[in-house]
């Protein structure tokens, strides 16, 4: 049987073939294959810019609250990382801001979506230095961004009250690169005896080198239009942006080479049927099950990397009622393949 991607992909997917890597793609062909599927979705919810106190000079977040009473103990919280491969992305694009208003309506909770400080695009891909300097006046690197966003977890917890919060059921989560901050502060927060409630990892990439593909996965990505693939030239960008030149990867900055895994809290991670990544996270789910962490893992059938930037997408809507059901206490949502 022949694998294609999501139909509403699969429509589009003449737009990208041929193309060897995503930066090649023409910028108003990229515009036309990530254009909105439909309109974005309609929540009651107060939104509100603001920040925290971090290492590195104040972190902004934005903040989503449901309309409504709320219990008595405070809502459930979701501290959320958009993604960008560490040096793109912002609280506008749609893995940050649809991601953070999809869940906070569907569980009724507030989700406090991060503006962690972004490494410099490198060289290579038209990048410059372009003001992303640490209060030193460094390049951004690891770990400024996990500083950051750690910072934002511990003002949640150390003030409930002012996001309306319960301080015992506060997660994190990520996607993509926000996925690998998300478990890299859960591993912070662990090793000090303070996990979060729980993590949520979608599409996430935790490993120094990428593990290699089963014949399923394999499978997957020969079926998959090549730019969509992520082949060298974004592993080599996340090594720049991340610890870069001649520094060596550490648990710090990619949780699963840890020794403490099993310090873990119960743990979602979603991967995507098309995407190269998923070896990094099926891998991660297995070493967690095998210190005892309870783990849900899934595969999110017919999408590639990224779904969750397509505004109007049905599958990133399944992903975040996914998301949802776990912050409203749903330990295990109604499971997708390879869950």
């Amino acid at each position: 049987m022949t694998r294609r991607l999501d139909p509403g992909l699969e429509a589009r997917r003449h737009l990208i073939e041929g193309y060897e890597e995503f930066p090649a793609i023409p910028a108003e062909v990229a515009q036309q294959w990530g254009a909105p599927f439909g309109p974005p979705e309609d929540w009651r919810l107060d939104i509100r810019d603001a920040t925290v106190p971090g290492r590195h000079g104040p972190v902004p977040i934005r903040i989503y609250t449901p309309h409504g009473p709320a219990p008595e103990s405070g809502r459930a919280c979701l501290v959320w990382m958009h993604g960008g491969a560490f040096a793109w992305g912002d609280l506008d694009m749609a893995e940050a801001h649809e991601v953070a208003r999809g869940v906070a309506g569907r569980a009724d909770a507030v989700v406090v979506s991060v503006d962690y400080r972004l490494c410099p695009v490198p060289p290579e891909l038209g990048g410059t230095i372009d003001g992303r300097v640490d209060e030193r006046g460094r390049p951004v690197r690891f770990p400024v961004p996990q500083d950051d966003c750690e910072a934002v977890l511990d003002a949640v917890r150390a003030a409930p009250g002012r996001f309306g919060v319960d301080p015992e059921r506060v997660a994190v989560a990520g996607a993509s690169a926000g996925a690998s901050l998300a478990a890299s502060v859960t591993a912070r927060a662990a090793r000090a005896g303070r996990p979060p409630w729980q993590t949520l990892l979608v599409y996430p990439l935790l490993h120094p080198e990428l593990p290699a593909p089963d014949a399923e996965l394999a499978d997957a990505l020969r079926a998959a239009p090549r730019a969509l693939q992520f082949p060298a030239w974004m592993r080599a960008a996340i090594e720049r942006t991340t610890w870069g030149d001649g520094e060596a990867a550490t648990p710090d900055s990619h949780p699963a080479i840890g020794t403490d895994l099993a310090a873990f809290p119960p743990t979602y991670i979603e991967n995507c049927e098309f995407d190269a990544f998923r070896s990094s996270g099926q891998l991660f789910a297995e070493q967690l099950r095998a210190v005892g962490v309870d783990v849900v893992e899934a595969t999110r059938p017919g999408v590639p990397h990224g779904h969750l930037d397509l505004v109007g997408f049905q599958p990133a809507h399944d992903t975040l009622d996914a998301l949802g059901a776990r912050l409203r206490g749903d330990a295990r949502p109604a499971p997708l393949p390879g869950a």
